[in-house]
């Protein structure tokens, strides 16, 4: 088994030990908002005797577990499905092997002690925002393009006026995806439906088909599981790479990137400027800091960027009376780009489809890998 932590009995794992179909000995706890319907409670029954499910409501803001949840009953929790901060210590947890987090970002996490200083499995869920996400990326670039804000305040108004700007529509036009993980590649499906072209970049080289195939888990018959829709593809850890990537005649850019050390204002001052040559509407639904916000400003109030769209921001809450607020064709939102109805329902299908390949002694899927910090 992949995951190299100790066993309900104490025993360490290791990359050869046996299936155990039915998770026996092993304990689920859900410390999330709601719990999951009992039809999807039977079905885990039924594909796992052996496994013990636990619920206990957590609210997403709250990072007290310990005192919410009984001490007494951590200490045999092999399997922990977890939303926010909440997570115990290694101590109170010591058989642990498995924590399935409800975000698909994993940097609020890198730095507890229970991820940077024990073995213990962590997957994402990363793949539930891809459906989500990828409609307000393309809703805001195209409300944008067809002058959607400023007709909305003129009806306020109540003006018929028109725009004598005419529309750039989105066909022929270049998307780039920067990280193309699961909402790039839905990103990706979407923009080339309206009949754009799409560059992808990630930060490791995808020159194969096999290399370029997504493991991590997709809504049926969404995505680009095979990798197949970018026209060109980029990769590296340099800004020479990263510029060669902005440089190649992009009228959208998408960041869709994780947020590590690495990636922290990867977008500046230098980066707008080769954005400049073709005026690149600029859309953010990963992590603010990102991008850096002074420079984003300079960009969109002097022209170098026709505009952007937000749904993260640096700081976060955007503060009453920031500078972003009245920057130059921006829009901003709360960040809700991820919320959706089927969200718990995706990331309880990731939990089972895991728990499947945990059963059988496979690795799992959305694993975190300590080197990339994603």
């Amino acid at each position: 088994m992949v995951i190299d932590s100790a066993g309900p009995n104490g025993a360490p794992y290791s990359a050869a030990a046996a299936p155990n179909r039915s998770l026996e000995g092993h304990k689920l706890l859900l410390l999330i908002p709601e719990a999951p319907p009992q039809e999807y409670l039977d079905r885990l029954h039924t594909n796992f005797p052996g496994l013990e499910v636990v619920y206990h409501r957590l609210d997403w803001r709250e990072t007290k577990t310990q005192t919410l949840f009984p001490e007494e009953e951590w200490k045999d929790i092999t399997i922990l499905l977890a939303s926010g901060n909440a997570l115990p210590t290694k101590d109170l947890a010591p058989k642990l092997q498995y924590v399935q987090l409800m975000s698909a970002g994993a940097n609020h996490v890198l730095k507890n002690p229970l991820f940077s200083d024990t073995d213990i499995a962590f997957c994402t869920a990363n793949g539930v925002h891809g459906p989500q996400i990828s409609e307000w990326v393309i809703t805001t670039f195209l409300a944008f393009q067809h002058h959607i804000p400023h007709y909305l305040d003129l009806q306020r108004q109540g003006k018929w006026q028109r725009s004598h700007t005419i529309v750039d529509d989105a066909v022929g036009q270049r998307v780039g995806i920067l990280g193309y993980g699961s909402i790039g590649r839905q990103v990706a499906r979407v923009a080339k439906a309206l009949g754009s072209d799409v560059h992808a970049y990630t930060l490791h080289p995808r020159n194969t088909p096999e290399s370029r195939r997504d493991e991590s888990y997709t809504p049926p018959g969404l995505g680009d599981p095979e990798g197949v829709l970018p026209s060109k593809w980029f990769s590296g850890d340099t800004k020479e790479e990263l510029h060669s990537f902005l440089s190649s005649g992009l009228d959208l850019l998408v960041v869709s990137l994780p947020l590590t050390d690495k990636t922290t204002h990867l977008l500046s001052a230098p980066e707008f400027q080769i954005l400049s040559a073709k005026k690149t509407f600029v859309s953010n639904i990963a992590r603010g800091p990102i991008v850096d916000t002074a420079d984003l400003i300079e960009a969109l109030d002097t022209g170098l960027i026709r505009g952007a769209a937000l749904d993260v921001t640096d700081p976060e809450p955007l503060p009453d009376g920031h500078a972003l607020w009245g920057a130059k064709n921006v829009i901003v939102t709360p960040h809700v780009s991820g919320a959706s109805t089927a969200y718990n329902q995706r990331v309880f299908a990731i939990l089972e489809h895991n728990l499947g390949r945990f059963s059988e002694g496979k690795g799992l899927t959305n694993r975190v890998s300590r080197r990339d910090g994603y």
